[in-house]
């Protein structure tokens, strides 16, 4: 197979790994930020089922949680699953996991915020609504930005995760045709794929960063 082939193919399966990726940002951000409010919830039954939630997606395997997410509605429900749900289960799997993830970041940044904003917001006449959307989030976004990028990164990783569901994204690719070619190339290729998208994804994210920054 030539050079060209080769890298036609797996930027092929580099724009699915986008896709993952995209995808699963725009679900598990704003998802993260609801959990984080069901986690600092002064409901018992509540803040203890999101404890819960975030405890099991944080402690097994994000394969595992894809398999379940792909294969829960036959054992569960005795639903037909077809090969048209396997990208619907991969981001479904993909932002409920790292929903939690952001969850946590977003509960650490929240009750980082001094008290005395909410009672200074409160004076001034401001709704707990605009309080926070307008003076708290903000700042919080600012905090929190440094682990958000740590876990973005790490989910450009993650994407060749798919594979344990037979999505064919670029890690999955580059596997195939390094078994029929007998060939460490398309391994390394992947890796030079993976790493120019982890550093674009770095330098958009420190550029946000500083774009943030109040001294700036």
């Amino acid at each position: 197979m030539s050079l060209s082939v080769m890298l036609s193919q797996l930027g092929s399966g580099m724009l699915k790994s986008m896709g993952i990726f995209f995808l699963t940002l725009i679900f598990s951000l704003p998802l993260g930020l609801l959990v984080s409010f069901g986690r600092m919830s002064k409901n018992a039954v509540l803040r203890t089922i999101v404890k819960i939630y975030i405890s099991i997606m944080r402690g097994t395997p994000l394969m595992l949680q894809l398999l379940v997410v792909y294969f829960g509605p036959y054992f569960l429900f005795g639903m037909n699953i077809g090969g048209s749900y396997r990208f619907t289960a991969i981001i479904i799997g993909f932002s409920v996991n790292y929903a939690a993830y952001f969850a946590e970041i977003y509960r650490s940044g929240i009750e980082s915020m001094p008290v005395g904003q909410y009672e200074a917001a409160k004076m001034l006449g401001y709704s707990k609504g605009k309080t926070f959307f307008k003076i708290i989030l903000p700042q919080v976004i600012k905090r929190i930005l440094p682990s958000i990028t740590n876990e973005v990164i790490t989910l450009v990783k993650d994407t060749s995760l798919s594979f344990a569901l037979a999505y064919a994204e670029m890690f999955t690719i580059a596997k195939q045709i390094a078994a029929k070619e007998t060939s460490f190339v398309p391994f390394i290729v992947a890796a030079i794929f993976y790493y120019i998208f982890n550093l674009v994804v770095a330098l958009v994210m420190e550029r946000i960063e500083k774009k943030l920054s109040y001294y700036q």
